[in-house]
């Protein structure tokens, strides 16, 4: 059997019509960008995500970057960001002129650990970026704490994690502000790049604006130095179709996640943990091992796709060589960029195509 590690195609067969009308309907009406069709998505998602306002922009590391942006963190500033987790989170704090400052991981959750914030704040720090990593929210209340304590701002990095809960309040709704990612991929993917920018404060929310529009409250008036990063007409339009289906196709992932769960018996396995205040929406289901390499060439000569999330931490890749981390400045980035590989996790997966996954590993010895 053949099973890949993601594949949009169940989804996408069940809204086919809707898909392709709305794409037509976009062509006809021959307006592209920051037309009628962004504005409605932006209040879709504002309000599935109980915030008052989004922003659409390019992508998901421009929502971050905006973020910083409008709030005044540059030069000579310092941003706390997980050092687990995908390169975009500390690219932001680096275009945006400050210093990421990296937080070890909780080991159960893989979000960013509470415990070890406070020792990495210093009269630099202006900002903690949390990561709702892999389909679930880090300890948002203990962040927001620390945060408040310190006078930091917090930013919710929810690429990961459309629709997820966290003490039944939405991710998107956890902090100052947060930024979202729509690649294809993600529970809620675009046909393209896309992302987007919520709030419920104004002002960020019209500074946002601004900057993503080249710093522009209204055409040629530029209050700004700022950005070209724009949500089109087209993946507005793809959005909104799906975000009415998102609730429905993420709790099949949980579905599919439980059956893992339950069922995936082997000792040599590291499985995820779903926190107890936490409503996962697995967009990756990570499991570990110590010998993963193995694993990952076994499993895909039985025809089942993997990835790594992620193979080498951001402060061991040489885009980061400048801040002289060495190996083992963050053990725990390591211990798990070393060890995770992670299995099919996408909606529509057949009974008979989570049994094959869940046997196959199950044989492995």
């Amino acid at each position: 059997m053949k099973i890949p590690f993601v594949s949009f195609e169940p989804m996408h067969r069940e809204v086919d019509a809707e898909l392709k009308n709305a794409l037509l309907s976009v062509y006809e009406a021959g307006w592209f960008i920051r037309g009628e069709r962004v504005t409605q998505f932006e209040q879709e998602f504002a309000a599935y995500c109980g915030a008052k306002y989004c922003i659409g922009c390019g992508n998901g590391l421009d929502a971050l970057f905006l973020i910083l942006k409008a709030y005044g963190i540059g030069a000579g500033d310092e941003v706390i960001v997980p050092s687990h987790t995908f390169i975009a989170t500390a690219l932001a704090v680096t275009y945006a002129g400050a210093v990421p400052v990296f937080v070890e991981p909780d080991m159960e959750s893989y979000t960013l650990n509470p415990a070890r914030i406070e020792k990495a704040v210093t009269p630099y720090t202006k900002a903690i970026i949390a990561v709702q990593l892999y389909g679930q929210a880090a300890d948002m209340d203990a962040i927001n704490a620390i945060a408040k304590k310190h006078g930091l701002k917090v930013i919710e990095d929810a690429a990961q994690a459309h629709g997820a809960l966290y003490k039944n309040k939405r991710i998107g709704n956890l902090a100052d502000a947060a930024g979202f990612s729509f690649y294809p991929g993600k529970n809620l993917g675009a046909f393209g790049d896309g992302g987007a920018v919520v709030t419920s404060d104004k002002e960020l929310a019209d500074k946002v604006r601004a900057l993503a529009n080249y710093g522009s409250d209204y055409k040629y008036h530029h209050i700004y130095q700022g950005n070209n990063s724009r949500l089109d007409e087209i993946q507005a339009a793809v959005l909104s179709i799906k975000l009415k289906n998102l609730d429905r196709w993420n709790e099949n992932r949980r579905k599919t996640a439980q059956k893992y769960l339950t069922e995936i018996k082997n000792e040599k396995l590291i499985l995820p943990v779903e926190m107890p205040y936490n409503s996962h929406v697995w967009h990756i289901f990570a499991v570990r091992t110590k010998e993963r390499d193995r694993l990952e060439t076994y499993l895909n000569e039985n025809g089942i796709g993997t990835t790594i999330h992620y193979p080498t931490a951001i402060h061991r890749q040489k885009a980061y060589e400048n801040l002289g981390l060495l190996e083992g400045s963050y053990p725990l980035a390591e211990e798990i960029a070393a060890t995770e590989l992670s299995i099919p996790m996408y909606y529509g997966m057949t009974g008979e195509q989570i049994k094959y996954v869940i046997d196959t590993l199950n044989r492995w010895r």
